[in-house]
């Protein structure tokens, strides 16, 4: 048996986390932080506003927070100032208030001023990125120097025989809502995640049937022209990125190395598979440094 490859770096920030999640609870998730030698995480919310059809995920949610009807807020910041109280220094708490809720942005500047929340994450909601209220709260986010951890998963796929069809579980719209949400924001950082968002690694997404993509990355896709187009543009290697990553390792250390200051080690979930990817793949001493939590505390500080 063989031993498992160790990441030779100075520091670890899980960028990418969440709380009372997967069947988990706080105490759990420091064990889990402490076998990989995780300093802290990024601890965030994710708000599911009343009639939001995202049933499907009270089964991996806190059970303690389920309503009488059956729906769930979702990850509450309720419950990431429980967890942070109970582990002082180990978490960086995050915080996205719906959009849609009358003035979002004064929520997000009480939780930043009354908790000291950092990040404006996870913003998952199912209105695309350049709504203007989506803007609003962006720029005040910008204005407080949290950076905004998007997830994106596009509305529609094309399948086999060409037919587009519409997926009910979309966040954010596509990579040209993104777009224009980058251009007008250029002050606000944000951080892509999700699907949608690591789908656009190769050439052809749009031809791609599948929310994951397989196999060898062809060409460089629109990710590419992005983090060359907007250096406001950051993104977590969390879940569907280390899918992208794991379909072609010698792309991914390519695909590192270059954009090696705008991206984060995150997991989202307790599990070591980013870990042992990243270890595996011989980086160079600065490029490993930089994902594993210069770029983290380049954005906000160590807790």
């Amino acid at each position: 048996m063989s031993t498992p490859l160790k990441l030779q770096t100075t520091k670890l920030v899980d960028s990418h986390q969440h709380a009372f999640f997967q069947g988990h609870d706080d105490r759990y998730l420091v064990r889990d932080m402490d076998s990989l030698g995780i300093n802290y995480s990024w601890l965030l919310t994710w708000e599911i506003p009343p009639g939001d059809p995202s049933t499907e995920y009270v089964q991996f949610l806190n059970p303690f927070r389920v309503r009488p009807d059956g729906t769930h807020p979702g990850i509450v910041l309720e419950d990431l100032i429980l967890v942070q109280n109970r582990h002082p220094n180990r978490f960086v708490l995050g915080y996205c208030p719906a959009p849609t809720v009358s003035k979002p942005w004064k929520l997000l500047r009480a939780a930043h001023d009354m908790y000291g929340v950092r990040v404006c994450g996870e913003w998952k909601f199912r209105i695309p990125f350049d709504d203007p209220r989506c803007l609003e709260l962006f720029r005040a986010a910008g204005k407080l120097n949290m950076p905004v951890v998007l997830h994106l998963d596009v509305p529609y796929l094309k399948n086999p025989d060409g037919v587009w069809n519409y997926q009910s579980r979309w966040y954010g719209g596509t990579v040209a809502n993104l777009e224009r949400a980058l251009e007008a924001c250029p002050e606000t950082v944000f951080i892509g995640h999700a699907p949608g968002f690591w789908r656009e690694i190769g050439l052809g997404a749009d031809e791609v049937s599948e929310a994951y993509p397989e196999g060898i990355v062809s060409g460089e896709g629109r990710l590419y022209r992005l983090f060359d187009s907007y250096p406001n543009l950051y993104a977590d290697l969390s879940a569907s990125g280390f899918l992208a990553l794991r379909r072609d390792q010698k792309h991914a250390r390519t695909f590192l190395t270059r954009f090696q200051d705008r991206l984060l080690f995150g997991r989202d979930f307790c599990d070591s598979n980013l870990y042992d990817l990243i270890a595996s793949l011989d980086l160079e001493t600065e490029v490993l440094e930089n994902i594993c939590w210069r770029n983290a505390e380049k954005l906000v500080l160590a807790p």
